[in-house]
Protein backbone atom coordinates (compact mmCIF):
# COMPACT_ATOMS: atom_id res chain seq x y z
CA UNK A 1 0.00 0.00 0.00
CA UNK A 2 1.94 3.28 -1.16
CA UNK A 3 -0.41 6.34 0.09
CA UNK A 4 0.88 10.09 -0.96
CA UNK A 5 1.08 12.77 1.42
CA UNK A 6 -1.93 15.46 1.01
CA UNK A 7 -1.83 19.01 0.22
CA UNK A 8 -3.00 21.13 3.50
CA UNK A 9 -3.13 24.63 4.59
CA UNK A 10 0.47 25.61 5.68
CA UNK A 11 -0.83 26.35 9.27
CA UNK A 12 -3.53 25.44 11.95
CA UNK A 13 -4.95 29.25 11.95
CA UNK A 14 -5.09 28.95 8.06
CA UNK A 15 -6.81 25.76 8.24
CA UNK A 16 -9.61 27.46 10.02
CA UNK A 17 -9.68 30.33 7.59
CA UNK A 18 -10.20 27.94 4.74
CA UNK A 19 -12.76 25.77 6.62
CA UNK A 20 -14.37 29.02 7.46
CA UNK A 21 -14.50 30.29 3.81
CA UNK A 22 -15.11 26.65 2.64
CA UNK A 23 -18.30 25.66 5.06
CA UNK A 24 -19.02 29.09 6.34
CA UNK A 25 -22.52 28.03 7.75
CA UNK A 26 -21.85 24.43 8.52
CA UNK A 27 -21.79 23.47 12.52
CA UNK A 28 -18.08 23.76 13.55
CA UNK A 29 -18.73 23.84 17.32
CA UNK A 30 -21.59 22.16 19.79
CA UNK A 31 -20.67 23.17 23.69
CA UNK A 32 -23.76 22.42 25.16
CA UNK A 33 -26.44 23.81 23.72
CA UNK A 34 -24.71 26.48 21.84
CA UNK A 35 -23.38 25.88 18.37
CA UNK A 36 -21.31 28.08 16.36
CA UNK A 37 -20.43 27.92 12.65
CA UNK A 38 -17.17 27.86 10.78
CA UNK A 39 -17.43 31.64 10.02
CA UNK A 40 -18.37 32.12 14.09
CA UNK A 41 -15.22 30.22 14.77
CA UNK A 42 -12.51 32.05 12.69
CA UNK A 43 -13.94 35.75 13.56
CA UNK A 44 -13.64 34.45 17.03
CA UNK A 45 -10.10 33.85 16.90
CA UNK A 46 -9.57 36.71 14.54
CA UNK A 47 -11.15 38.72 18.08
CA UNK A 48 -8.85 36.18 20.14
CA UNK A 49 -5.66 37.40 18.19
CA UNK A 50 -6.58 41.46 18.41
CA UNK A 51 -7.09 40.68 22.45
CA UNK A 52 -3.52 38.69 22.41
CA UNK A 53 -1.44 41.48 20.93
CA UNK A 54 -3.71 44.08 23.33
CA UNK A 55 -1.65 42.19 25.98
CA UNK A 56 1.81 42.41 24.46
CA UNK A 57 1.71 38.82 22.80
CA UNK A 58 3.05 38.54 19.50
CA UNK A 59 5.33 36.24 17.25
CA UNK A 60 7.72 33.93 19.25
CA UNK A 61 5.66 34.23 22.22
CA UNK A 62 4.15 31.41 24.56
CA UNK A 63 0.98 31.32 26.21
CA UNK A 64 0.10 27.95 28.69
CA UNK A 65 -3.67 26.46 28.81
CA UNK A 66 -4.42 24.99 31.78
CA UNK A 67 -7.75 24.09 30.77
CA UNK A 68 -10.66 20.95 30.19
CA UNK A 69 -11.59 20.92 27.23
CA UNK A 70 -13.81 23.62 25.84
CA UNK A 71 -14.52 26.54 23.05
CA UNK A 72 -12.38 29.12 25.18
CA UNK A 73 -9.33 26.30 24.91
CA UNK A 74 -9.52 26.37 20.91
CA UNK A 75 -10.52 30.14 20.64
CA UNK A 76 -7.60 30.83 22.53
CA UNK A 77 -5.37 29.10 20.96
CA UNK A 78 -5.97 30.02 17.43
CA UNK A 79 -5.42 33.72 18.88
CA UNK A 80 -2.09 32.79 20.04
CA UNK A 81 -1.11 30.82 16.59
CA UNK A 82 -2.64 33.83 14.50
CA UNK A 83 0.24 36.67 16.02
CA UNK A 84 2.96 33.53 15.72
CA UNK A 85 2.67 32.70 19.43
CA UNK A 86 3.28 28.97 20.34
CA UNK A 87 0.67 27.27 23.08
CA UNK A 88 2.06 25.83 25.86
CA UNK A 89 -0.70 22.90 26.52
CA UNK A 90 -0.60 21.76 29.96
CA UNK A 91 -2.17 18.47 32.24
CA UNK A 92 -5.52 19.20 34.17
CA UNK A 93 -3.95 17.17 36.50
CA UNK A 94 -0.81 19.37 37.29
CA UNK A 95 -0.48 20.57 40.77
CA UNK A 96 0.65 24.18 41.49
CA UNK A 97 4.60 22.87 41.15
CA UNK A 98 3.95 20.99 38.32
CA UNK A 99 2.20 23.67 36.01
CA UNK A 100 5.05 26.49 37.25
CA UNK A 101 7.89 24.71 35.85
CA UNK A 102 6.00 24.59 32.49
CA UNK A 103 5.26 27.78 32.83
CA UNK A 104 8.59 28.81 33.65
CA UNK A 105 10.79 26.84 31.38
CA UNK A 106 8.39 28.02 28.29
CA UNK A 107 8.38 32.05 29.76
CA UNK A 108 4.60 31.57 29.02
CA UNK A 109 3.44 35.08 28.90
CA UNK A 110 -0.40 34.47 29.52
CA UNK A 111 -2.46 31.59 31.14
CA UNK A 112 -5.82 30.36 30.01
CA UNK A 113 -7.63 28.34 32.99
CA UNK A 114 -10.60 27.88 34.54
CA UNK A 115 -11.37 29.62 38.20
CA UNK A 116 -12.82 26.66 39.34
CA UNK A 117 -13.03 23.00 37.60
CA UNK A 118 -14.32 19.90 39.30
CA UNK A 119 -13.90 21.93 42.80
CA UNK A 120 -10.01 23.27 42.03
CA UNK A 121 -9.56 26.99 41.72
CA UNK A 122 -6.31 26.74 39.15
CA UNK A 123 -5.22 29.93 40.20
CA UNK A 124 -4.78 29.36 43.57
CA UNK A 125 -2.57 26.77 42.82
CA UNK A 126 -0.27 28.86 41.35
CA UNK A 127 0.06 31.13 44.67
CA UNK A 128 3.37 32.05 46.05
CA UNK A 129 4.94 30.25 42.75
CA UNK A 130 7.44 32.41 40.94
CA UNK A 131 6.38 33.06 37.56
CA UNK A 132 8.24 36.10 36.00
CA UNK A 133 7.07 36.40 32.90
CA UNK A 134 3.31 35.40 33.35
CA UNK A 135 1.93 38.68 32.92
CA UNK A 136 -1.79 37.80 33.72
CA UNK A 137 -4.46 34.64 34.22
CA UNK A 138 -7.45 34.67 31.93
CA UNK A 139 -10.26 32.39 33.63
CA UNK A 140 -11.36 30.31 30.54
CA UNK A 141 -14.83 30.27 32.42
CA UNK A 142 -15.51 33.53 33.99
CA UNK A 143 -13.47 36.00 31.99
CA UNK A 144 -13.02 34.96 28.59
CA UNK A 145 -15.53 36.79 26.79
CA UNK A 146 -13.91 40.08 28.68
CA UNK A 147 -10.53 38.78 27.22
CA UNK A 148 -12.22 38.74 23.83
CA UNK A 149 -13.29 42.22 24.60
CA UNK A 150 -9.64 43.71 25.27
CA UNK A 151 -8.50 43.64 21.66
CA UNK A 152 -10.08 45.80 18.79
CA UNK A 153 -12.60 42.75 17.46
CA UNK A 154 -12.26 40.32 14.65
CA UNK A 155 -11.82 43.41 12.10
CA UNK A 156 -8.56 44.49 13.57
CA UNK A 157 -6.38 45.39 10.69
CA UNK A 158 -3.58 44.32 13.00
CA UNK A 159 -4.37 41.11 13.16
CA UNK A 160 -3.93 40.98 9.39
CA UNK A 161 -0.64 42.38 9.65
CA UNK A 162 0.75 39.78 12.26
CA UNK A 163 -1.05 36.67 10.31
CA UNK A 164 0.83 37.86 7.10
CA UNK A 165 4.12 37.20 9.24
CA UNK A 166 3.01 33.80 10.33
CA UNK A 167 4.46 30.63 8.41
CA UNK A 168 4.18 27.13 8.59
CA UNK A 169 8.03 26.87 9.88
CA UNK A 170 6.90 28.92 13.06
CA UNK A 171 6.29 26.88 16.64
CA UNK A 172 2.50 26.22 16.78
CA UNK A 173 3.63 24.57 20.60
CA UNK A 174 5.30 23.27 23.42
CA UNK A 175 3.75 19.62 24.49
CA UNK A 176 5.72 18.05 27.66
CA UNK A 177 5.93 14.86 27.65
CA UNK A 178 4.19 13.17 30.32
CA UNK A 179 7.12 12.71 33.20
CA UNK A 180 5.82 9.62 34.07
CA UNK A 181 9.37 8.90 34.38
CA UNK A 182 12.14 11.77 35.08
CA UNK A 183 11.16 15.73 34.42
CA UNK A 184 9.01 16.06 31.60
CA UNK A 185 10.65 17.58 28.30
CA UNK A 186 8.75 20.22 25.98
CA UNK A 187 8.77 19.10 22.82
CA UNK A 188 8.93 21.14 19.89
CA UNK A 189 6.35 21.28 16.71
CA UNK A 190 5.60 23.56 13.55
CA UNK A 191 2.91 24.34 12.01
CA UNK A 192 3.72 22.80 9.05
CA UNK A 193 4.39 19.42 10.86
CA UNK A 194 0.99 19.39 12.82
CA UNK A 195 -1.45 19.67 9.55
CA UNK A 196 0.75 17.94 7.34
CA UNK A 197 0.85 15.15 9.45
CA UNK A 198 -2.66 14.87 11.24
CA UNK A 199 -4.16 15.86 7.82
CA UNK A 200 -3.04 12.80 6.20
CA UNK A 201 -3.93 10.96 9.76
CA UNK A 202 -7.30 12.28 8.57
CA UNK A 203 -7.60 10.40 5.64
CA UNK A 204 -6.11 7.06 6.81
CA UNK A 205 -9.10 7.08 9.13
CA UNK A 206 -11.56 8.38 7.30
CA UNK A 207 -12.75 11.75 8.85
CA UNK A 208 -15.13 13.27 6.51
CA UNK A 209 -16.87 16.85 6.00
CA UNK A 210 -19.95 16.59 7.85
CA UNK A 211 -18.89 14.21 10.88
CA UNK A 212 -20.00 14.95 14.42
CA UNK A 213 -16.61 14.29 16.54
CA UNK A 214 -16.84 13.82 20.20
CA UNK A 215 -13.54 14.36 21.11
CA UNK A 216 -12.97 12.53 24.56
CA UNK A 217 -9.30 12.50 24.53
CA UNK A 218 -7.95 16.05 26.61
CA UNK A 219 -6.61 19.35 23.97
CA UNK A 220 -3.53 19.23 26.22
CA UNK A 221 -2.12 15.62 24.89
CA UNK A 222 -1.81 15.44 20.81
CA UNK A 223 -5.10 13.22 20.03
CA UNK A 224 -7.58 15.47 21.50
CA UNK A 225 -5.38 18.60 20.12
CA UNK A 226 -3.83 18.27 16.63
CA UNK A 227 -5.63 14.76 15.98
CA UNK A 228 -8.92 16.43 17.11
CA UNK A 229 -9.86 19.78 16.99
CA UNK A 230 -7.39 20.56 14.19
CA UNK A 231 -8.04 17.64 12.09
CA UNK A 232 -11.98 19.01 12.14
CA UNK A 233 -10.61 22.61 10.58
CA UNK A 234 -9.35 20.44 7.52
CA UNK A 235 -12.27 18.44 6.64
CA UNK A 236 -15.65 19.95 7.77
CA UNK A 237 -16.29 18.09 10.56
CA UNK A 238 -18.46 19.12 13.55
CA UNK A 239 -16.26 19.59 17.07
CA UNK A 240 -17.80 18.45 20.19
CA UNK A 241 -16.00 18.22 23.12
CA UNK A 242 -15.80 16.45 26.34
CA UNK A 243 -14.73 18.65 29.35
CA UNK A 244 -13.70 15.01 30.95
CA UNK A 245 -15.09 11.69 30.57
CA UNK A 246 -18.16 10.58 31.87
CA UNK A 247 -20.10 7.48 30.73
CA UNK A 248 -23.64 8.93 30.85
CA UNK A 249 -22.77 12.24 29.23
CA UNK A 250 -20.91 10.10 26.54
CA UNK A 251 -24.16 8.34 25.58
CA UNK A 252 -26.13 11.19 25.99
CA UNK A 253 -24.08 13.17 23.34
CA UNK A 254 -24.12 10.37 21.30
CA UNK A 255 -27.89 10.41 20.79
CA UNK A 256 -28.65 13.70 20.88
CA UNK A 257 -25.90 15.12 18.55
CA UNK A 258 -25.55 12.03 16.12
CA UNK A 259 -21.90 11.35 17.12
CA UNK A 260 -20.14 9.42 13.95
CA UNK A 261 -16.63 9.78 14.61
CA UNK A 262 -15.55 8.49 18.55
CA UNK A 263 -11.71 7.76 18.91
CA UNK A 264 -10.66 6.65 22.17
CA UNK A 265 -8.98 3.86 24.51
CA UNK A 266 -10.67 0.36 24.58
CA UNK A 267 -12.93 1.47 27.92
CA UNK A 268 -15.14 3.85 26.22
CA UNK A 269 -16.07 1.37 24.15
CA UNK A 270 -17.08 -1.42 26.66
CA UNK A 271 -18.75 1.49 28.55
CA UNK A 272 -21.00 1.52 25.28
CA UNK A 273 -21.44 -2.57 25.13
CA UNK A 274 -22.48 -2.15 28.29
CA UNK A 275 -25.16 0.49 27.61
CA UNK A 276 -26.61 -1.67 24.99
CA UNK A 277 -26.99 -4.50 27.35
CA UNK A 278 -28.93 -2.20 29.68
CA UNK A 279 -32.58 -2.40 29.96
CA UNK A 280 -32.93 1.32 28.85
CA UNK A 281 -33.01 1.43 24.52
CA UNK A 282 -30.12 2.97 22.98
CA UNK A 283 -29.78 4.91 19.44
CA UNK A 284 -25.72 4.76 18.52
CA UNK A 285 -27.01 3.87 14.96
CA UNK A 286 -25.08 7.11 14.15
CA UNK A 287 -21.81 6.00 14.77
CA UNK A 288 -19.28 4.83 12.10
CA UNK A 289 -16.15 5.41 13.29
CA UNK A 290 -13.83 4.27 15.83
CA UNK A 291 -10.01 5.26 16.76
CA UNK A 292 -8.35 3.07 19.49
CA UNK A 293 -4.89 2.52 21.05
CA UNK A 294 -3.55 3.36 24.65
CA UNK A 295 -4.02 -0.50 25.43
CA UNK A 296 -4.79 -3.44 24.15
CA UNK A 297 -7.24 -4.34 22.33
CA UNK A 298 -9.06 -8.05 22.38
CA UNK A 299 -9.99 -9.52 18.71
CA UNK A 300 -13.24 -10.13 20.04
CA UNK A 301 -13.79 -6.40 21.43
CA UNK A 302 -13.24 -5.28 17.64
CA UNK A 303 -15.77 -7.43 16.13
CA UNK A 304 -18.20 -6.88 19.32
CA UNK A 305 -17.66 -2.94 17.89
CA UNK A 306 -18.74 -4.02 14.32
CA UNK A 307 -21.06 -6.39 14.25
CA UNK A 308 -22.97 -4.43 18.06
CA UNK A 309 -22.09 -1.21 17.87
CA UNK A 310 -22.30 -0.95 14.31
CA UNK A 311 -18.55 0.87 13.59
CA UNK A 312 -18.00 -0.14 10.20
CA UNK A 313 -14.86 1.50 10.85
CA UNK A 314 -11.98 0.37 13.36
CA UNK A 315 -8.77 1.59 13.43
CA UNK A 316 -5.53 1.19 15.65
CA UNK A 317 -2.49 3.54 15.65
CA UNK A 318 0.75 4.34 17.05
CA UNK A 319 2.35 7.86 18.07
CA UNK A 320 4.36 9.72 20.20
CA UNK A 321 4.40 13.60 21.53
CA UNK A 322 8.02 13.74 19.95
CA UNK A 323 6.45 12.69 16.26
CA UNK A 324 3.29 12.88 16.56
CA UNK A 325 1.28 9.91 14.91
CA UNK A 326 3.52 7.02 13.54
CA UNK A 327 1.20 4.22 12.10
CA UNK A 328 -2.02 3.74 11.65
CA UNK A 329 -4.12 0.56 10.78
CA UNK A 330 -6.49 0.80 7.69
CA UNK A 331 -9.90 1.12 6.23
CA UNK A 332 -11.01 -2.55 5.93
CA UNK A 333 -8.46 -4.16 8.16
CA UNK A 334 -9.32 -7.33 9.85
CA UNK A 335 -9.86 -7.59 13.71
CA UNK A 336 -6.90 -9.85 14.35
CA UNK A 337 -4.80 -7.06 12.29
CA UNK A 338 -6.49 -4.51 14.51
CA UNK A 339 -5.85 -5.79 17.36
CA UNK A 340 -2.25 -7.15 17.21
CA UNK A 341 -0.65 -4.21 15.15
CA UNK A 342 -0.70 -0.51 14.73
CA UNK A 343 -0.53 -0.42 11.41
CA UNK A 344 1.55 0.68 8.33
CA UNK A 345 3.51 3.42 8.55
CA UNK A 346 1.95 7.03 7.67
CA UNK A 347 2.60 8.80 4.67
CA UNK A 348 6.22 10.38 4.83
CA UNK A 349 7.20 8.78 7.33
CA UNK A 350 10.48 5.76 7.49
CA UNK A 351 10.62 3.26 10.15
CA UNK A 352 13.23 0.52 10.98
CA UNK A 353 13.41 -2.25 13.19
CA UNK A 354 16.62 -2.39 14.66
CA UNK A 355 18.78 -4.26 17.80
CA UNK A 356 21.09 -2.92 20.66
CA UNK A 357 23.83 -2.23 18.25
CA UNK A 358 21.33 -0.24 15.72
CA UNK A 359 21.59 -2.81 13.16
CA UNK A 360 18.19 -3.83 11.15
CA UNK A 361 16.95 -7.06 12.57
CA UNK A 362 14.89 -9.32 10.29
CA UNK A 363 11.19 -9.39 9.62
CA UNK A 364 9.34 -10.71 13.25
CA UNK A 365 11.82 -10.09 15.30
CA UNK A 366 11.79 -7.83 17.72
CA UNK A 367 13.88 -4.79 17.90
CA UNK A 368 13.55 -1.03 19.25
CA UNK A 369 11.76 1.30 16.23
CA UNK A 370 13.33 4.45 15.06
CA UNK A 371 11.86 6.42 13.15
CA UNK A 372 12.14 9.32 10.24
CA UNK A 373 10.50 12.20 8.29
CA UNK A 374 8.47 15.38 8.42
CA UNK A 375 6.85 14.90 11.73
CA UNK A 376 9.43 14.03 13.66
CA UNK A 377 9.60 17.42 16.28
CA UNK A 378 12.69 19.78 16.04
CA UNK A 379 13.85 18.88 19.35
CA UNK A 380 13.42 19.60 23.55
CA UNK A 381 13.10 22.90 24.72
CA UNK A 382 16.70 23.90 25.71
CA UNK A 383 17.82 21.03 26.18
CA UNK A 384 20.26 19.71 23.26
CA UNK A 385 21.36 16.97 25.41
CA UNK A 386 18.10 14.90 25.05
CA UNK A 387 17.62 16.13 21.80
CA UNK A 388 20.67 14.33 20.80
CA UNK A 389 20.11 11.02 22.76
CA UNK A 390 16.42 11.27 21.51
CA UNK A 391 17.17 12.03 17.37
CA UNK A 392 20.67 11.12 16.08
CA UNK A 393 22.63 12.11 13.50
CA UNK A 394 20.78 11.11 10.45
CA UNK A 395 17.23 12.15 11.79
CA UNK A 396 16.30 9.06 13.62
CA UNK A 397 14.47 9.29 16.22
CA UNK A 398 15.10 6.47 19.11
CA UNK A 399 11.53 5.63 19.86
CA UNK A 400 12.86 3.45 23.21
CA UNK A 401 9.56 1.25 22.12
CA UNK A 402 9.94 -2.63 21.02
CA UNK A 403 8.41 -4.45 18.51
CA UNK A 404 8.37 -6.13 15.11
CA UNK A 405 7.21 -5.35 11.96
CA UNK A 406 5.97 -8.40 9.64
CA UNK A 407 6.21 -9.17 6.06
CA UNK A 408 3.35 -6.26 5.36
CA UNK A 409 5.12 -3.51 6.73
CA UNK A 410 2.94 -3.41 9.43
CA UNK A 411 3.81 -2.48 12.94
CA UNK A 412 3.10 -4.31 16.35
CA UNK A 413 4.01 -2.83 19.59
CA UNK A 414 5.37 -5.42 22.38
CA UNK A 415 6.32 -2.68 24.81
CA UNK A 416 8.41 0.31 26.16
CA UNK A 417 11.67 -0.36 27.14
CA UNK A 418 11.17 0.55 30.37
CA UNK A 419 8.55 -1.80 31.16
CA UNK A 420 10.28 -4.99 30.01
CA UNK A 421 11.33 -7.43 32.37
CA UNK A 422 13.36 -10.57 32.10
CA UNK A 423 12.13 -13.60 34.33
CA UNK A 424 14.42 -16.60 33.58
CA UNK A 425 16.32 -15.15 31.06
CA UNK A 426 13.54 -14.71 28.85
CA UNK A 427 12.56 -10.87 27.55
CA UNK A 428 8.78 -10.44 29.03
CA UNK A 429 6.87 -7.50 27.75
CA UNK A 430 4.06 -6.22 29.57
CA UNK A 431 1.71 -5.20 26.70
CA UNK A 432 2.18 -8.59 24.89
CA UNK A 433 1.12 -10.31 28.26
CA UNK A 434 -2.13 -8.07 28.35
CA UNK A 435 -3.60 -8.96 25.39
CA UNK A 436 -3.02 -12.52 26.04
CA UNK A 437 -4.96 -12.17 29.60
CA UNK A 438 -7.90 -10.57 27.80
CA UNK A 439 -8.87 -13.43 25.91
CA UNK A 440 -9.89 -14.83 29.41
CA UNK A 441 -13.37 -15.10 29.27
CA UNK A 442 -13.36 -13.11 33.32
CA UNK A 443 -11.08 -10.65 32.71
CA UNK A 444 -11.95 -7.02 31.07
CA UNK A 445 -9.04 -5.44 31.40
CA UNK A 446 -5.41 -6.35 32.83
CA UNK A 447 -1.94 -4.53 33.81
CA UNK A 448 1.29 -6.22 33.84
CA UNK A 449 4.36 -5.34 35.74
CA UNK A 450 7.92 -7.01 37.04
CA UNK A 451 8.47 -8.24 40.21
CA UNK A 452 11.45 -9.52 42.17
CA UNK A 453 11.60 -13.09 42.09
CA UNK A 454 15.10 -14.76 44.36
CA UNK A 455 15.16 -17.96 41.77
CA UNK A 456 13.84 -16.27 37.93
CA UNK A 457 15.44 -12.50 38.96
CA UNK A 458 11.64 -11.47 38.16
CA UNK A 459 7.93 -12.57 37.41
CA UNK A 460 5.01 -10.70 36.33
CA UNK A 461 2.34 -9.92 38.43
CA UNK A 462 -1.03 -9.33 36.43
CA UNK A 463 -3.42 -6.34 38.44
CA UNK A 464 -7.39 -7.55 37.00
CA UNK A 465 -10.23 -5.89 36.32
CA UNK A 466 -12.95 -8.72 36.15
CA UNK A 467 -16.11 -7.73 33.69
CA UNK A 468 -19.47 -7.17 35.53
CA UNK A 469 -20.69 -10.67 37.21
CA UNK A 470 -17.83 -12.53 36.45
CA UNK A 471 -15.95 -14.46 39.05
CA UNK A 472 -12.18 -15.67 39.26
CA UNK A 473 -10.14 -16.78 41.64
CA UNK A 474 -5.82 -16.34 41.02
CA UNK A 475 -5.57 -19.62 40.92
CA UNK A 476 -7.54 -19.98 38.32
CA UNK A 477 -6.50 -17.67 36.12
CA UNK A 478 -2.54 -18.13 36.37
CA UNK A 479 -3.34 -21.84 35.43
CA UNK A 480 -5.45 -20.35 32.25
CA UNK A 481 -2.33 -17.87 31.81
CA UNK A 482 -0.31 -20.86 32.01
CA UNK A 483 -2.56 -23.02 29.65
CA UNK A 484 -2.45 -20.32 27.23
CA UNK A 485 0.86 -18.64 26.83
CA UNK A 486 4.84 -19.49 26.86
CA UNK A 487 5.11 -20.57 30.95
CA UNK A 488 7.85 -17.83 30.95
CA UNK A 489 5.34 -15.00 30.16
CA UNK A 490 2.16 -16.37 32.47
CA UNK A 491 2.18 -14.06 35.80
CA UNK A 492 3.14 -16.15 39.00
CA UNK A 493 0.66 -13.58 41.05
CA UNK A 494 -2.75 -11.75 40.27
CA UNK A 495 -4.29 -9.07 42.46
CA UNK A 496 -8.01 -7.80 41.57
CA UNK A 497 -8.46 -4.49 41.57
CA UNK A 498 -11.79 -2.56 40.77
CA UNK A 499 -9.64 -0.21 37.79
CA UNK A 500 -6.49 0.57 36.34
CA UNK A 501 -4.49 3.80 37.35
CA UNK A 502 -4.24 5.87 33.73
CA UNK A 503 -3.10 8.77 32.90
CA UNK A 504 -5.17 11.57 31.41
CA UNK A 505 -4.40 9.74 27.29
CA UNK A 506 -5.97 6.66 28.47
CA UNK A 507 -2.52 4.91 28.93
CA UNK A 508 -1.91 2.84 32.48
CA UNK A 509 0.08 4.24 35.31
CA UNK A 510 2.67 1.27 35.88
CA UNK A 511 4.84 3.50 38.16
CA UNK A 512 1.30 3.53 39.98
CA UNK A 513 1.13 -0.19 39.95
CA UNK A 514 4.61 -0.74 41.13
CA UNK A 515 3.80 2.23 44.30
CA UNK A 516 0.85 -0.41 45.19
CA UNK A 517 3.45 -3.58 44.88
CA UNK A 518 5.59 -1.87 47.49
CA UNK A 519 2.59 -1.19 49.55
CA UNK A 520 1.26 -4.70 49.69
CA UNK A 521 4.52 -6.18 50.98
Amino acid sequence: MTEAMGTWPETIPHAAKAAAERWPYAVGLIEGEKRWTFAKIWADARASASAMLAHGVGHGDRIGIWAPNCRAWIIAALGAHIVGAAIVPLNTRFKGQEAADILRRSHARLLFAPQDFLGTDYKALLAGEDLPDLQAIIHTDTGFEAFLGRGKGSDDPAVDEAFARLSGDDLSDIIFTSGTTGRPKGALTTHRQVVQTFGDWAVRVDLREGDRYLIVNPFFHTFGYKAGWVNCFTRGATIVPMAMFDGAEMVRQIEQNRISFLPGPPTIYLTLLQELAGDKPRDFSSLRVAVTGAAPVAPSLVERMRHELGMSNIVNGYGMTECGVICMTCQGDDAETVAHSCGLPMPGIEVRCVDEEGRDVPTGQAGEFWVRGHSVMKGYLDDPKATAEAIDADGWLHTGDIGVLDERGYLAITDRKKDMYISGGFNCYPAEIEKLLSAHPAIEMAAVIGIADERLGEVGKAFVVLRPGAEASEREIIGWARENMANYKAPRQVAFVDALPRNAGGKVLRTALRDLEQQEK
